[in-house]
């Protein structure tokens, strides 16, 4: 009989990995939806793969030389489909999911954090492993370097680029966003992001996937407080960032006339 560990990198796994391409940046109309199974380490493969087919290259020139830049940087796929592989929780049948947009991929798994450690804990590269044995096969393979380096990684490869990765946590599950370098169609000038805070960004951000948010998405997506939620987007209304609609417990907010 199998053990565990070892039925999830046979080809009888039963987990399973769900892709779908979108049109657009909603979840309207698919373009194509793959679904891998067997081996881990063959779904590992396979969804690099898919991905890759639909991580455009862009060429700009400087001069006489000419530059390409992928959408996603491959570093940056490569460590999130480590990490959701390695770290979701396989005690759940539900299937991790990857949806690619023309603005960004989102990567969502079944499992929260380990109990104990915070979304700022791993922003600061810490690790507690849910799957040791699986990350000791990993690390044997040479798949992944040392524990606790690929959420770095992945801010590293963004460093240099005003969209920055998105990290949403909830007690049963575990979504990284990873944003298209090359998209310009976010009206939000270079200089006007090099001059929002990193809490502004983010709330760009959501504004990006959404026309409308409340103030509780902000406060969940950030993972702050209320009252610190209230203050944010006060500040951002009076910037012109955001545009406040209706009124009381029905309050939504929209892209604001400094943005658009």
């Amino acid at each position: 009989m199998f053990t565990n560990l070892a039925l999830l990198l046979s080809d009888q796994c039963t987990h399973t990995i769900k892709l779908a391409v979108f049109e657009g940046d909603r979840k309207a109309v698919f373009k194509e939806r793959r679904e891998f199974s067997g081996s881990l380490l063959h779904q590992l493969e396979e969804a690099y793969a898919f991905i890759n087919r639909f991580n455009r290259t862009r060429s700009e020139f400087k001069g006489l030389d000419r530059i390409d830049m992928r959408d996603y940087p491959p570093e940056a796929i490569r460590e999130v489909l480590l990490n959701v592989i390695v770290h979701r929780d396989y005690s759940f049948s539900s299937s991790t999911l990857i949806s690619i947009f023309d603005d960004r991929i989102e990567f969502t798994t079944i499992g929260g954090l380990v109990k104990g450690i915070s979304l700022n804990d791993i922003m600061l590269g810490i690790s507690v492993l849910r799957n040791q044995h699986l990350a000791n096969i990993f690390y044997q393979l040479n798949l992944i370097e040392a524990y606790g380096t690929g959420t770095p990684k992945i801010l590293g490869v963004y460093a240099e680029h005003r969209v920055k990765p998105n990290f949403e946590v909830s007690d049963n599950a575990f979504k990284l966003t990873l944003p298209n370098i090359n998209n310009h169609s976010s009206s939000i000038s270079n200089e006007q992001f090099d001059s929002l805070s990193n809490r502004e960004t983010q709330v760009m951000h959501l504004l990006g996937k959404k026309e409308l948010i409340q103030r509780k998405e902000v406060e969940l997506a950030l993972n702050i407080s209320q009252q610190t939620s209230v203050l944010l987007l006060r500040k951002m209304l009076k910037k012109g960032l955001v545009n406040k609609i209706g009124t009381g417990k029905l309050v939504k907010y929209t892209r604001g006339r400094k943005s658009s």
